[in-house]
């Protein structure tokens, strides 16, 4: 698993779920029951999303890694 890239996760009260998005990553989000779960089907949308960048030959965002706020 990718874990390298930023991943916020939040509750929606709309979907009655956790959400889980890779903002470095366009439309690469996940859902689940519990933040855990949120998180582990987030981890595995990304490995899918890098994998299919890579067969597409498109272009692969390099992590930002840790924000630095001033």
């Amino acid at each position: 698993m990718n874990s390298r890239y930023e991943i916020i996760i939040y509750w929606s009260e709309a979907d009655g779920c956790f959400i889980a998005e890779a903002p470095e990553l366009a439309g690469c989000m996940a859902d689940g029951a519990t933040y855990s779960e949120a998180l582990s089907h987030a981890q595995i949308v990304i490995d899918e999303w890098l994998e299919t960048a890579h067969k597409l030959k498109r272009s692969i965002p390099v992590p930002r890694g840790r924000l630095m706020f001033a």
